[in-house]
């Protein structure tokens, strides 16, 4: 679920494009282990937000569905192969440089060692994260996985 008004990371930057910008499709996988600890991983150097955290994946291709692009960005980025993406839920962010629509899916079971392929580092975290800066498209996701979690719990 998409909500109506995207979610307008570093409203003090002006925007490149007009308003009506096309919107960049992402996969991007959750990948949750069984100690409730999930994968950040930071953005590349060279890319816009480079050290930032954020949950992995990447732009969705021309023909791909969001499990495909999510599969093949994690190979690509991780060297990981990816069992099940389990669709859950959509974010709209208005970044400066774009308008991206994230694909969020929970990702349960994968095979191979994390390589960082793009120079990036990762780091299994849990709630409250430890790593910062944290890109504001991961910000919704970690409150979503904090509501599961005490919903879960019985706390709130």
């Amino acid at each position: 679920m998409t909500p109506a008004t995207p979610l307008r990371a570093d409203p003090q930057i002006a925007r490149t494009g007009a308003p009506d910008r096309p919107v960049t499709e992402v996969a991007v996988g959750v990948l949750l282990r069984s100690d409730a600890s999930f994968l950040l991983c930071t953005r590349p150097p060279g890319k816009v937000y480079a050290g930032y955290w954020e949950f992995p994946g990447g732009k969705i291709e021309t023909g791909e569905s969001v499990q495909q692009a999510l599969r093949r960005e994690l190979q690509e980025e991780l060297g990981i192969d990816i069992g099940a993406a389990v669709p859950w839920r959509e974010s709209l962010v208005d970044y400066p440089h774009a308008l991206v629509r994230l694909h969020f899916c929970k990702v349960y079971d994968w095979r191979g060692e994390l390589s960082m392929r793009e120079a990036q580092q990762a780091a299994w975290q849990q709630l409250p994260v430890t790593v910062a800066p944290v890109l504001a498209g991961t910000l919704p996701v970690l409150e979503w996985l904090r509501a599961e979690r005490s919903a879960a719990d019985g706390t709130y």
